[in-house]
């Protein structure tokens, strides 16, 4: 009986839990079908904000810079963090614990101090070199920097996790250096490297502070243009961003969870 209780009693937290997480995203979804200009009232349903969205020049370009920042971003870092990575494992015997500092401390940094650290760089050099133009070249510099570390510490675990004897197998088999990496590292770490790659990916288009204070008059990006578009307060059209950007992270995990299941079986 007793057992029975508790879990029952589990089983209505976990209802009360998925509840609070997501009730406030239905809110939202439901409010961007909202016919009435109107955050209070649900009057009926309308896709008129929907075609305001795709028809709006400056969520357009706001969603495009997003993407291009998003996208280079995620394989500068990739590869950097990806030798960082192999770098750590193949001197892990070493005194390193100064590089492990500093691999840290962009995770550990408050994202506003690491952007008004950028964007103090930025100037300063600009100031003197004319370089650095504030901008998508700057944002994507700012990026990677914060996005570098994530990788380096996914592919270094990846390669901890290894038998050390595998690289002496290699070796053993006569393999050159690039058949080692084209053959035998590239298979091996693919699920790090896919998976480090989603996490900048996600890391750089979820991001509002570093862009802001790295980005140009021409550069915003979706986060920003979201944060000026609510100062006038909370319009249906912003709900229907919102639940755009809900209905692609669905996907994407249904998406995930399907290719995982077809493994498995």
């Amino acid at each position: 009986m007793k057992k029975r209780t508790l879990k029952r009693a589990l089983s209505g937290f976990w209802w009360l839990t998925l509840i609070f997480l997501y009730l406030p995203l239905a809110v939202v979804v439901l409010f961007s079908f909202n016919a009435s200009n109107s955050a209070a009232s649900f009057t009926g349903v309308s896709l008129r904000w929907y075609h305001r969205l795709l028809g709006n020049e400056a969520i357009i370009s706001a969603f495009t810079n997003s993407m291009v920042l998003a996208l280079v971003s995620s394989v500068v870092a990739l590869v950097i963090g990806c030798l960082i990575g192999y770098g750590m494992y193949r001197h892990r015997h070493r005194k390193l614990g100064w590089l492990i500092v500093l691999i840290y401390l962009p995770i550990v940094l408050p994202d506003i101090v690491f952007g008004i650290s950028e964007m103090a760089f930025f100037v300063q050099v600009n100031r003197l070199t004319g370089l650095f133009q504030p901008g998508l070249g700057t944002m994507i510099i700012a990026h990677v920097t914060f996005q570098i570390p994530f990788v380096a510490l996914i592919v270094y675990s990846r390669f901890v996790g290894l038998d050390p004897t595998l690289f002496e197998a290699a070796t053993d088999l006569y393999a050159t250096p690039v058949k080692r990496v084209l053959h035998f590292m590239l298979p091996t770490l693919k699920p790090a490297l896919i998976s480090a790659f989603f996490l900048s990916f996600t890391l750089s288009v979820d991001d509002f502070v570093i862009s802001f204070f790295t980005s140009g008059p021409e550069s915003a990006t979706l986060p920003i243009y979201i944060w000026s578009a609510i100062k006038k307060g909370v319009s249906p059209e912003i709900n229907a961003i919102a639940s755009l950007m809900i209905g692609a992270v669905a996907i994407a995990a249904i998406f995930s969870m399907a290719i995982s299941r077809r493994r498995q079986a």
